[in-house]
């Protein structure tokens, strides 16, 4: 739990000031008038590019993607850091809501960033949600390729969601920061579009299942929460044939998600599978300060570029 406390813990975005000092904000039209917003920071002379995606209720400004967005620029990175619709303040964009499922506008966001690199490399990383886009985006590539997207790096993904959803629940801890966390998000969307949401009646539930199956009812044409769920599950034959090179970092004492779901996947021989017994959810510290397992890991992977 330790390791999953930390991941969020402010003290590691101010070694990242410059991270957020020197970017410039980007708004990304993804079609059929949808937005999404990002920063990007560049490197003088980059060795490629780097995109981030959040977790859930994370954000660009997560501790986690500054950390890791400050350790690739510090080798030589440009880094663009990508929020999801509804995510990092940036509920006034769209008018429908966020869910897990609208996948086709994150896609077309890489896509297009990916394409402004240029012949540079480029690199994805997700964490958690943001790890299961990254593998949807891996699985989608034989469809609509990105010819400079080299390598798919997933932290902690979310490989079964409706496996998984009823664990946040089991820890108070966990529970009440998505709970905070997600309940301030709807907050701000009415204050958007106040005409059209009224969120007042589902702030008070203390259960992020409760809360999410009466979202789903009220704010969404989706049958059940097992068909909303299923719909971003990553299925066992999604990653078989892909010759996309990923790489998905696990822990087994993962405390948001149960690690196991991923051994249940049929792999291809491009993707590698890391699951170390400690690490948490998104953590991996080896030491307070310094660089994360999976950042020295993807030190290494890009070395082969």
């Amino acid at each position: 739990m330790a390791q999953t406390i930390l991941a969020s813990r402010k003290f590691r975005k101010k070694a990242a000031a410059h991270i957020v000092d020197g970017s410039e904000v980007q708004v990304l039209e993804c079609g059929d008038g949808l937005r999404l917003q990002g920063s990007l920071t560049r490197h003088c002379d980059p060795r490629g590019l780097f995109i981030f995606l959040h977790g859930w209720e994370g954000s660009e400004h997560s501790a986690y993607v500054l950390s890791s967005s400050r350790f690739v620029y510090d080798q030589g990175y440009s880094v663009f850091r990508l929020n999801f619709r509804d995510h990092g303040d940036t509920h006034h964009l769209n008018k429908d809501i966020f869910h897990a499922q609208r996948f086709a506008e994150v896609f077309q966001a890489v896509k297009q960033i990916a394409g402004q690199a240029g012949a540079i490399p480029v690199y994805l990383v997700g964490f958690s949600l943001g790890g299961n886009f990254g593998l949807r985006i891996a699985r989608e590539l034989a469809k609509q390729p990105i010819k400079n997207l080299v390598h798919i790096f997933a932290i902690s993904p979310v490989i079964d969601p409706l496996g998984s959803a009823p664990i946040i629940d089991e820890s108070f801890m966990i529970r009440k920061y998505f709970l905070d966390k997600w309940t301030a998000s709807l907050r701000k969307k009415q204050m958007a579009f106040p005409r059209d949401y009224d969120f007042s009646d589902l702030l008070g539930e203390k259960s992020v299942m409760v809360l999410t199956e009466r979202f789903l009812q009220l704010y969404s044409d989706f049958d059940s929460v097992e068909s909303y769920f299923n719909g971003y599950k990553i299925g066992a034959d999604d990653l078989a044939a892909i010759d996309q090179r990923v790489s998905i970092i696990m822990s087994e004492d993962d405390p948001v998600l149960n690690a196991k779901d991923v051994l249940e996947l049929n792999l291809s021989s491009c993707v590698d599978l890391i699951m170390l017994k400690y690490g948490g959810h998104n953590g991996f510290f080896q030491s307070l300060h310094g660089p994360t397992w999976y950042d020295d890991y993807i030190a290494g992977i890009c070395s082969e570029y």
